[in-house]
């Protein structure tokens, strides 16, 4: 069973509710040691001096800032004690937004937020209210010496908190240079209704459970059969052309019927869509099928 990570309460105004934080998300990374191939041992790791290459022991470690190359500041660990935020053990929520006003890209880690059982009537209130407003808390609250920007929000009738970076940790796009001018491409008509059809066919509910981490799965099963003593040896995959340039209309029509002819007809797509789809295609397309002129037809026929 879950254990609580956190508790304190929430605090909104002058109303208080005692809660615990459990962590919402379980990670299934595969973890691997390093072994020295030849006796089998495992590798361990000690901290070194870069000036002399002896150990150097944890009590003389400290904390240095790096200004340029081999120039630090040396910061105590007592120093960075004195500015740690006072653990108040509560969840201050500073005010309520609408959920679509926030960007996912902010949304860091999530965790459940349990009311204690003499809280449960109040907890209940809190999240019915939000739901019915549309609301999402925006709170800070300290865990482990370290101060969060948090959002609360109602999930199913339970509360949800996601920590949150802060807005100068987000890169900013237009520091990407790739990403210039992206958004003066033209499109043409044909184009963007045939995109529109992919999206249709590909469109559906969705089902967390229907994704795996295949990675992780194939990792596991390879660590098993090597336990078990098989000798395994992997073929490395072949090497995937990239850069290639492509007709954009032609890749959205054969996009399109492969996509309805692995899922089936979509329910959203109507006897006219497959109609203006298939003008679309055909209006597209057309330039591309030229027949060869008949005197070359003609003369490959005489000189055979």
């Amino acid at each position: 069973m879950p254990r609580a990570i956190w508790s304190g309460s929430i605090s909104f105004g002058l109303v208080n509710i005692p809660v615990k934080l459990f962590g919402a998300v379980s990670r299934k990374s595969v973890a691997f040691h390093q072994i020295d191939a030849k006796s089998g041992s495992r590798v361990r790791m000690q901290r070194v001096s870069a000036s002399d290459g002896t150990e150097v022991a944890y009590e003389d470690i400290v904390k240095g800032y790096e200004l340029s190359p081999d120039r630090y500041v040396l910061v105590d660990p007592a120093e960075l004690d004195a500015l740690d935020p006072e653990a108040t053990h509560t969840i201050d929520i500073e005010e309520f937004v609408d959920l679509a006003q926030i960007d996912p890209i902010f949304y860091d880690s999530a965790y459940y937020v349990a009311p204690v059982k003499a809280a449960e009537k109040p907890y209940a209130l809190l999240v019915q209210a939000m739901e019915e407003e549309g609301k999402v808390g925006v709170a800070r609250f300290v865990m482990r010496t370290k101060q969060y920007l948090a959002a609360v929000r109602p999930k199913d009738g339970r509360l949800l908190l996601s920590t949150m970076v802060y807005a100068d940790e987000v890169v900013p796009a237009e520091e990407i240079g790739e990403l210039d001018g992206v958004e003066n491409g033209t499109v043409s008509e044909r184009e963007l209704m045939m995109a529109k059809h992919l999206i249709e066919s590909l469109s559906t509910d969705f089902e967390p459970d229907r994704y795996k981490d295949e990675y992780r799965e194939k990792v596991l099963d390879l660590i098993e059969r090597k336990a078990g003593g098989e000798q395994t040896v992997i073929e490395a995959p072949a090497p995937r052309e990239e850069g290639k340039v492509v007709d954009l209309m032609a890749a959205l029509e054969a996009s399109v019927r492969e996509a309805r002819a692995s899922r089936g007809r979509h329910p959203a797509v109507t006897d006219a869509d497959d109609d203006d789809a298939a003008g679309a295609g055909a209006t597209a397309k057309a330039p591309a099928k030229k027949k060869a002129p008949a005197k070359k037809a003609a003369a490959k026929k005489k000189a055979s």
